[in-house]
């Protein structure tokens, strides 16, 4: 039996006039025990986590070891379920709170088994091992997270019947009915010695992006507004209904920015606005950004007055402490400090009430991804893909080429040349030479995108690779040639930097961005800024991620429902074998001033 301390009663609260904006059933909860810490002072702790991501355990599926990087860092609800208990003991378990930002149900495989091999689905499926182990650590609330929605709502919708605990969205509405589709808020009730009971407010945010990055499974069926504006209108709400404190959990980022342009209205990276633009808010527990940022502190417009931000670092890396302290003053609570700090979980163990719930799970899941289902003639690797032309990105690019041209063959656009575009997503990966398993395949390609086929122009293709060597930090000829240096500028990631396959070209990093792409050709001729193609091309970049031009809007020809991961995973059992010859070639490299880099 789970041990969630807290039980649920939904209730209704009565909605207000304004698009979008009715309440839908909420949960209250009442806390346990009450703990003495003064005449007129009461403390507590709300703990946080964010982009776990499907970690459970401090394992990596993809090399089929324990979790390891550069900075010892160690990832999985097992080591945050023992942070928990260590913090639960020391300020008593009545006095904390346990709530997380989102992105919960992709990332690993274990995550993925759960969602498309052995579906939780399915009739008489299984409990979601994320279901499982937060439910027994005695999670309280959580933000929807945009991978949320990447398998799309009914495996959502099933992971939420499973968790004993709301999965909140203020800004994720019913597309007919504008109201919201989760629940936006829960409030729970703190008891303390004085007799005067303490209700903190939860009220949960995500990201507008997912109408882009998950437009084929929410398109039509729900909408994303911005956070600021959603905000706005519960903060004042939850007051009116006799919050003390109000805390948001916003699976966005502080910066401000967006990565999907003038796409939507609304900001993607916009945790540090509501803390600016909407008065009332106590604390913000950032997500999405994967950034590490113990106490961030940001002044309301309005009010002057502090909120508190902090983003623990992903997978179950940190678990963030907001620490409270509250004074009774004529009749009423008034916040009268909030700090905030993060807890490493690689300075302990993992706790084996996690480690045995869910050992079956994860014995099966590694049995899946070792399943060897073809051979590889020569070792590839990652390493050096984001400034050469390597064939392990080939692979990507000539497995795509080959599903879309076998989906449009008899079409009227079977005798278009087709183009591919692929991004390095792991630094780290690499196929072996000899046999070939499942997680080889997988680690090359760790997202659950889907590939479609788009209609762009020479001219088109043109500009995209000259919007993506915008990843390149602009290096004179007689420049020292730092690869650690060289790549990620303006803070590009690694994952919106395309090649694209079959072409030519040569990217020309002494010249400033927009003005780098040299000698483009096609099968051997000057690149036609009138001829059509088709570009293979992941449904994250089709539906506009990373804001590359052209390809939102060009004509869908096909699409495919199926991962570009399992794509690659049946070609791989098809052929039986990898040969590199027939696919690895060097068709575009890094120059300075027209001499090759390398």
């Amino acid at each position: 039996m789970p041990l969630n301390r807290r039980t649920f009663l939904a209730r209704s609260a009565a909605a207000s006039a304004g698009v979008g904006l009715a309440v839908s059933a909420v949960p209250e909860v009442a806390a346990a025990a009450p703990a003495a810490t003064g005449a007129k002072t009461y403390r507590f702790t709300v703990m946080g986590t964010t982009d776990l991501h499907g970690n459970v355990f401090n394992w990596d599926y993809f090399t089929d070891a324990e979790f390891t990087d550069k900075a010892n860092n160690d990832v999985g609800l097992a080591k945050i379920s023992t942070l928990v208990n260590q913090v639960r003991e020391a300020k008593g378990a009545a006095n904390t709170l346990l709530i997380d930002a989102g992105d919960t149900i992709q990332g690993t495989q274990l995550s993925y088994y759960y969602a498309k091999v052995d579906p939780i689905t399915a009739k008489g499926g299984p409990v979601h091992p994320m279901a499982q182990a937060m439910n027994r650590i005695g999670y309280d609330a959580a933000a929807l997270g945009n991978h949320e929605f990447n398998y799309g709502i009914p495996v959502l919708r099933r992971f939420e019947e499973q968790c004993e605990f709301p999965l909140l969205g203020a800004n994720a509405l019913d597309a007919k009915t504008l109201k919201p589709a989760f629940p936006p808020y829960s409030m729970h009730v703190l008891r303390t010695p004085l007799g005067r009971d303490v209700k903190v407010a939860v009220l949960g945010l995500t990201n507008p992006g997912i109408a882009i990055w998950d437009k084929a499974n929410v398109e039509g069926r729900m909408v994303f507004p911005g956070l600021e504006e959603q905000a706005a209108y519960y903060v004042p709400r939850l007051r009116s209904m006799g919050a003390d404190v109000v805390i948001v959990s916003a699976h966005s980022g502080s910066s401000g920015t967006s990565s999907y342009g003038d796409a939507l209205p609304y900001i993607e990276n916009a945790a540090a606005l509501v803390a600016e633009q909407v008065a009332g808010i106590d604390a913000i527990l950032v997500g999405h950004a994967h950034t590490e940022i113990p106490e961030y502190r940001v002044a309301n417009k309005k009010t002057g007055k502090e909120v508190v931000l902090s983003e623990p670092l992903k997978w179950g890396q940190r678990l963030t402490l907001f620490d409270f302290e509250l004074e009774w003053v004529r009749g009423a609570w008034k916040v009268a400090h909030v700090g905030a700090s993060v807890l490493n979980s690689n300075t302990v163990a993992e706790d084996p009430a996690i480690v045995g719930l869910l050992s079956d799970e994860h014995t099966k899941v590694v049995e899946y991804v070792n399943q060897v289902i073809g051979t590889n003639d020569a070792e590839m690797r990652s390493a050096e893909a984001p400034w050469k032309d390597v064939a392990i990105i080939d692979l990507i690019n000539h497995i795509q080429v080959a599903a879309v041209r076998e989906a449009l063959a008899g079409t009227a656009h079977a005798a278009l040349p087709v183009l591919s575009q692929a991004a390095c997503f792991s630094r780290s990966a690499l196929i072996p030479a000899g046999q070939v398993t499942i997680r080889d395949v997988a680690g090359l390609y760790v997202f659950e995108n889907t590939l479609e086929a788009r209609i762009l122009t020479g001219a088109q293709i043109r500009d995209y690779l000259e919007f993506s060597a915008r990843y390149y930090v602009q290096t004179a000829a007689g420049d020292a040639l730092d690869t650690a240096k060289i790549t990620n500028a303006g803070g590009t990631p690694d994952y919106n930097y395309d090649v694209v396959s079959g072409i030519s070209y040569e990217i020309d990093i002494a010249q400033p961005a927009g003005s780098r792409i040299r000698n483009v050709t096609f099968q051997g001729a000057p690149l036609d800024d009138a001829a059509r193609f088709v570009l293979a091309v992941n449904n994250y970049r089709a539906n506009g991620g990373g804001n590359f031009p052209h390809v939102a809007k060009a004509e869908k020809v096909w699409a495919n429902s199926d991962e570009i991961r399992n794509t690659m995973i049946a070609w791989v059992k098809a052929k039986g074998a990898i040969t590199q010859t027939e696919f690895a070639s060097v068709d575009w490299k890094l120059t300075r001033d027209g001499v090759p880099a390398f």
